[in-house]
């Protein structure tokens, strides 16, 4: 049986935990945490605001003064708030579970899963995802996207950008989260972060070498080539290796990955070698 002292801490952390989860357990925090945190902190102010905005056009629907601006800004409210709100809830670990065996798992293990999850699944979808809303938030400046209603929110290309940069922003958080909780298995050095996100790493470095590619080909192209034309260039074709075709720009990364995690050891060796010299 718990005595008194133990559940009081027990309690605290619940409290803690409800009230405040940027604060629990705060002193494993790094950097990339600390600042997810004071940036949802500040988001957070958004949901009252939130809820004014809601309030305001029901009761003005009502009086027969609709406000679309008003329709418009709750979206705008709500997606910049929910966006932040995810890089929140990866930092504090605040999210909702569907695993109902984790809560078994030894703290190893947890551990294990926690970077599984977020090195090998959820960091790539984010950098996915970032980069198919690039394109989309581009368009959307360019051609000054507004609201679909006169009396709406215009300059509706401000939301699609900060949609594109709050995957940037998750993307940190889960670096953070990621980072922290190899530090409880092994000394977080560069190279094993980077062999341990292997795959996000390998996704990262391929959307380097396609997008630096690209810009090569068409700014070294003959005058008039349009961008559809250099997507046909045959650097990004594929070849056969064995069953499978690769992509020429995939098997780039692959090789690049695996050398800046050879570049990475080594440096941390000559480290270690001049620090014991």
């Amino acid at each position: 049986m718990k005595n008194w002292r133990s559940v009081a801490v027990d309690t605290s952390d619940v409290v803690v935990a409800i009230t405040d989860p940027g604060e629990v357990d705060r002193e494993t925090h790094n950097k990339f945490d600390r600042g997810i945190v004071a940036i949802g902190n500040v988001f957070a102010w958004l949901f009252p605001i939130l809820m004014v905005a809601i309030c305001a056009q029901v009761i003005l629907r009502q009086a027969g003064h609709n406000q679309a601006w008003l329709d418009d800004l709750q979206w705008w409210l709500y997606g910049a708030a929910v966006l932040i709100g995810i890089a929140y809830a990866v930092t504090t670990n605040s999210h909702v579970r569907v695993d109902i065996r984790y809560d078994s798992f030894t703290k190893a293990k947890k551990l294990r899963t926690e970077i599984l999850a977020l090195a090998w699944c959820f960091l790539p979808f984010i950098i996915l995802a970032w980069d198919v809303t690039l394109n989309y938030a581009i368009s959307s400046v360019v051609a000054n996207e507004g609201s679909d209603s006169p009396n709406g929110l215009h300059n509706l290309w401000i939301l699609k950008v900060f949609m594109n940069v709050s995957f940037l922003v998750i993307a940190v958080a889960i670096w953070g989260a990621y980072s922290r909780y190899l530090a409880m298995l092994t000394n977080p050095v560069l190279w094993k972060k980077l062999l341990f996100a292997f795959p996000s790493v390998m996704f990262a470095l391929n959307l380097a070498i396609y997008y630096a590619t690209f810009w090569i080909v068409y700014l070294t192209s003959p005058e008039g080539t349009s961008m559809r034309q250099v997507g046909r260039h045959w650097l990004f074709d594929e070849f056969e290796l064995g069953p499978w075709d690769i992509k020429y720009t995939v098997a780039a990364a692959l090789i690049a990955t695996v050398v800046v995690i050879a570049v990475a050891r080594l440096m941390d060796r000559g480290a270690k070698a001049g620090q014991e010299g």
